[in-house]
Order: structure tokens, then sequence, then C-alpha cells
């Protein structure tokens, strides 16, 4: 108990929180654009329900390997190498090894199922044979409540072990890291509405947001096999792709009240 007063106490350990919520946050922006546009594919009585526990589940999967941090650590070593022999290497001979852990196994196979998701889901978006309604289920849009939840649990398998091990480089102290994943989970159970409601409602948002997906996707591959893409580049895209599209929906909006004012200008001159 003294530990935890003299922690409260400790203003570093409150900057260790800010930091820490910002980053957990940030890192699950992406779990949550995957969520919402999953849930999307639900009817639309069980979206909110679906939201409500594929984030529940995340918050007690982080808490869960929290609790473990051991283990998650050891998550890190390597346990096999791969030869990787270079097109004008010697004789053939492997030129260097590649070592894989299981955390970079993880992030390969989560890597994987988002690129394959990502581009499934934009192949129903433009398929022609495919219902005008995006998502629809003409389309081969929709998924049951079970298939759901069990891929947004796979999702957030891959996202617990990635920003827990970067929690894990930011602070020793395990009640920091606990609280600082309660917090960001309640942001993130509170803008999971929001998010899902407006991907919804703008299509052209929805095939950004598959966009997104597909370059994470292929960044937790490269991660995986040791090629480190910062994430700041990733978010500062994101970020940018999305101020464009905001633009053109901006102006897409001003184009047309504009013809609506033209249309009721023509009735009144009738």
């Amino acid at each position: 108990m003294g530990d935890f007063t003299a922690l409260l106490a400790d203003p570093a350990a409150w900057v260790a929180l800010v930091t820490l919520v910002v980053m957990e946050v940030v890192l699950g922006i992406d779990n949550l654009v995957f969520i919402s546009i999953l849930s999307n594919k639900l009817p639309e009585a069980s979206r909110d329900k679906a939201r409500r526990i594929g984030i529940s589940l995340a918050l007690l999967m982080r808490l869960g390997l929290l609790s473990m941090l051991a283990f998650i650590v050891s998550l890190t070593k390597p346990v096999f190498e791969l030869p990787i022999t270079a097109p004008m290497g010697p004789l053939g001979h492997p030129v260097f090894d590649v070592a894989f852990s299981w955390r970079d196994l993880i992030l390969i196979a989560g890597g994987l199922f988002l690129v394959w998701k990502a581009t499934t889901e934009i192949h129903h978006t433009v398929d022609p044979d495919a219902s005008d309604e995006l998502l629809d289920k003409k389309g081969g849009g929709t998924i049951g409540f079970g298939a759901a939840i069990a891929q947004i649990l796979a999702l957030d398998i891959v996202f617990s072990i990635d920003s827990i091990l970067t929690a894990v480089g930011m602070t020793n102290h395990l009640p920091i890291m606990m609280a600082a994943v309660i917090i960001a989970v309640a942001i993130m159970l509170v803008a999971a509405g929001p998010l899902a409601r407006f991907i919804h409602d703008n299509p052209s948002i929805v095939m950004l947001a598959l966009g997104f997906l597909l370059m994470i996707g292929a960044t937790l591959i490269a991660d995986g096999f040791g090629v480190h893409v910062p994430k700041g580049y990733i978010y500062a895209a994101m970020a940018f792709s999305g101020l464009v599209e905001g633009l053109n929906m901006a102006s897409r909006t001003a184009s047309r009240k504009k013809r609506a004012a033209g249309q009721d200008d023509k009735k009144t001159l009738h």
C-alpha cells in the first residue's frame, strides 16, 4: 500500500501514465477501425453489442497479459532462424540468418490475416455483381455474430501483445500499465459507436479504412520479418489521407447544397 501511495505522489509516474494512455489510444486506432468495419457487417441490432464485447475482451486480454509479463517478454526470444540467401551469394550459401521469435510469428500471422481480410472486403466493395449498398448481404459482406467476435478476438491478441511490449519499454510499474490500459480501452469503448456509424454512413471512408488495414497488415508482416517501420510514418500517412478525404467530403457537401439552392431558385422563378 505504501508503494502505491508513493507512486501516486510521484510526478514521473503521472507523466508515464499520460504517455502510456496516449500511446495505447494511438495503437488502439488500428484495432478500433477493424472492429468498426467488422461490426458494421452485422445486423444493426447486434452492432453495439459486438463492439462492446470485442472491446471488453480486448481489455480482459490486455490485463491478463500484463499479469504474465515474464511470459510476454519471453516471446521476444528467438525460437528458430531462417537462412536467407542473396541472389549474388557465392555458390548459393546463406549470406545471413533471420531469427524469428513467437512475437514475430504472431505479428506475421496477424498481418497476413489483416491483408486477407482487407483484400476480401475491398473485393466485395468493388465487385460489379455485388449489391450497390456497401457491405450488403448480396455482396457477401455479412457475417455471423460468433464469427465477428472470433475475428475481433484474433486481432485483439496481435494488437495486445504489441502494445504491451511497447508499454514494458516505457515503465516498470505494473499499476501504471494497468491503469493506462483501462483508461485507453474506456476511451475506445466511448469512441467505437460514433466511429462505426461515421464509417457506415460514408462509403468512401470505408474504402479508406480498408486501405489503412491493408497498410497496417503489411507493416505487421514487415515488423515480423525484422523490418521495423516507425509507427509515426504510418499514422502521419493515415492522418493526411483522412484530411484529404475530409476535404473531399466537405466539397461534395458544398456542391450538393449549391445544386439544391439552384433548384430552389428555379422553382421560385417558375
